[in-house]
C-alpha cells in the first residue's frame, strides 16, 4: 500500500478507533515499537495516528505524516489544524485517545543530546 494514501481528512476514518496523538518530529526505534504494542492492545479497532502542530519541528507537518504512515501498524495519520487539534479529536469519535507528544519531546531531547555528545567527542 502506498503510504501516501493512508493520509487523510478526519472524515475519512472510521469511528471508534484508537487515535494516537503526537508530533512524530522524530522517529525513532522506539516510536515503531510503542505504536505496535498500542495496535497489539487494540486489535480489531483501526489505529489512527494524529500528527500534532509543533512550533520550531524539524520536520514539516506532511513529512511528519508520512513518517507515521511509513508504519505498518498504522491505518490512517490525520494531519492536526493548527489552530484547533482537540476540535479534531473530538470529531474523529475515537474508542479511546494514547497521547504521546510528552514522550516524543522526550525522545528528541535525547537524540539531540546523543548526537551532540558524538560531535564533542
Amino acid at each position: 500500500m502506498d503510504t501516501r494514501t493512508k493520509i487523510v481528512d478526519a472524515g475519512h476514518t472510521p469511528q471508534g478507533c484508537t487515535v494516537v496523538t503526537g508530533t512524530f518530529d522524530v522517529m525513532v526505534a522506539a516510536d515503531a515499537k510503542e505504536l505496535a504494542e498500542i495496535r497489539a492492545q487494540h486489535t480489531g479497532d483501526a489505529l489512527c495516528v494524529v500528527v500534532l502542530p509543533l512550533s520550531g519541528a524539524l520536520l514539516a507537518k506532511r513529512a511528519r505524516a508520512e513518517l507515521a504512515a511509513a508504519l505498518r501498524v498504522v491505518d490512517y495519520v490525520v494531519i492536526a489544524d493548527d489552530r484547533a487539534p482537540d476540535a479534531l479529536l473530538a470529531a474523529l469519535k475515537p474508542a479511546r485517545i494514547v497521547r504521546l507528544e510528552g514522550m516524543h519531546e522526550l525522545r528528541k531531547r535525547q537524540l539531540t543530546e546523543h548526537v551532540q555528545s558524538r560531535q564533542i567527542r
